[in-house]
């Protein structure tokens, strides 16, 4: 089924429509890591989560570390894999270092974390957007044949983050178009899988302001204001618990 906004109840920027197809368009097919039916059914899982008793009673707790047992999962993903999607998905804000190491202790890679990470931020954004104008998330893409291409960057390396990343200073050339000034430190996250940066950084032009229009106060871009748009970004933030 092909990615559409036919039938929203408000009109949808072109640019936006086209920036969410881009992402669907991904998500069915081969990644950095992952094939094209993982990616899917992570999709799938990510959005289970959101019904799963575990995570409930944990996210109800002093501590989500004090409740142990399994998470009501879809059955086609390894349970480590579960227990990343339905963290990162339901509690983010209190995932620490510690319980990161020992997801990677289950057999994930480092590589294959930061795609985890990649696929839930996107189909968040997607499914949290179709929610505000009154649609239904979209149906997941039927997944394409190919595998995954497995390139890891050289230049990544481990610095502050919890995973390696590319620093401004090491960025060889498969990577300079991701480095075109010193960016912040946000948008290294996710450079140990440059395809995943690439894309959501191309969502965010688009879901909110590309980076030179952000600082650009003398123009307003979009149908509410640059002081508007950091009001309600500070306001997520803080219900989501982003400490960024």
């Amino acid at each position: 089924m092909a990615f559409s906004y036919a039938g929203s109840p408000i009109a949808i920027r072109d640019d936006l429509t086209a920036a969410h197809s881009r992402v669907w368009e991904r998500l069915g097919s081969p990644g950095t890591w992952f094939d094209a039916t993982t990616r899917v059914e992570v999709a799938a899982e990510l959005r289970n989560a959101r019904h799963c008793t575990l995570c409930r009673r944990r996210k109800e707790a002093v501590s989500p570390y004090t409740l142990d047992g399994l998470h009501d999962g879809l059955g086609t993903l390894p349970e480590s894999r579960v227990e990343i999607i339905h963290r990162i998905v339901t509690d983010p804000g209190r995932l620490t270092q510690s319980w990161y190491r020992r997801m990677l202790a289950t057999g994930i890679s480092e590589e294959e974390y930061v795609e985890l990470v990649g696929l839930i931020a996107h189909v968040t954004v997607l499914d949290s957007f179709a929610r505000a104008v009154g649609m239904s998330a979209q149906p997941l893409p039927e997944p394409k044949p190919g595998a995954p291409t497995r390139y890891r960057p050289a230049e990544a390396r481990q610095h502050e983050h919890w995973v390696p990343t590319i620093a401004f200073e090491d960025h060889g050339p498969n990577e300079a178009d991701m480095f075109p000034v010193k960016p912040a430190n946000i948008r290294l996250a996710m450079t140990l899988v440059p395809a995943e940066a690439r894309s959501f950084f191309d969502l965010s032009a688009n879901q909110y302001l590309a980076g030179p229009k952000m600082f650009d106060f003398g123009h307003e871009f979009r149908a509410i204001t640059h002081r508007q748009i950091e009001l309600l970004a500070g306001r997520i933030s803080a219900l989501n618990q982003c400490h960024y």
